[in-house]
């Protein structure tokens, strides 16, 4: 496999996003994966850490926040896959994990990843978490017109994916909604350690957040 194939892919989707989903965030999220991975698999083959390096700089590139025709570009992710000799059944998990590892995708139905997809997920929810996650949260909430917060607006309890896209929200809502509560999700041992420590960054960001915004 030629990494460079698969970078040049991602740079080709992902270069101008402004959302927290650019190029730079599928470079973290597949070399954290690797790197988790191999904490909890020392002896890992190189087949599985190429998987892990194909979702993790693909993994944004179909995703519906931010392509406007995801089956168009899965089907050049196909072919792209087929040139760098991946089998049937090794495509087939890619694009199952792309299409099933997104925090919205899992409110109502939590999906069973394969192995791999699980250390990819967790990298990724690990990427909304700590000082990455805190710019990342406000760069999408800027460019979706969000409010950074307004005390009127209270945070809610997510239940379906159509809630999710289209209720009122705030920034600061969102680690409410969402981020405080990435750290249960986890799936790997290697996850869960790193997931604890942002999560308590985050906490400690928005206790003072609040406090400059009520003057103390």
């Amino acid at each position: 496999m030629q990494i460079k194939n698969i970078q040049a892919f991602a740079h080709k989707y992902l270069d101008n996003d402004t959302t927290g989903h650019d190029y730079w965030h599928g470079e973290r999220v597949a070399n954290l994966a690797k790197k988790l991975f191999l904490q909890d698999y020392p002896k890992a083959q190189e087949k599985q850490l190429n998987l892990l390096l194909i979702m993790g700089y693909l993994h944004d590139t179909i995703d519906e926040k931010i392509c406007a025709n995801p089956e168009e570009v899965t089907s050049e992710m196909k072919n792209l896959l087929k040139s760098e000799n991946l089998k049937q059944d090794e495509i087939s998990s890619v694009l199952f994990v792309l299409n099933h590892m997104s925090y919205s995708k899992n409110i109502e139905h939590h999906f069973q990843l394969p192995m791999i997809g699980q250390y990819v997920q967790d990298a990724d929810r690990i990427e909304a978490l700590g000082a990455i996650g805190i710019a990342r949260a406000f760069a999408f909430g800027g460019s979706h017109n969000q409010k950074i917060y307004d005390p009127a607006i209270k945070p809610q309890t997510l239940k379906s994916h159509k809630q999710y896209r289209n209720h009122e929200a705030t920034t600061i809502n969102h680690f409410y909604e969402k981020l405080f509560n990435l750290e249960q999700t986890m799936n790997t041992p290697a996850g869960r350690k790193i997931a604890q420590e942002r999560t308590l960054y985050m906490h400690k960001f928005v206790d003072q957040f609040l406090k400059e915004w009520e003057g103390k």
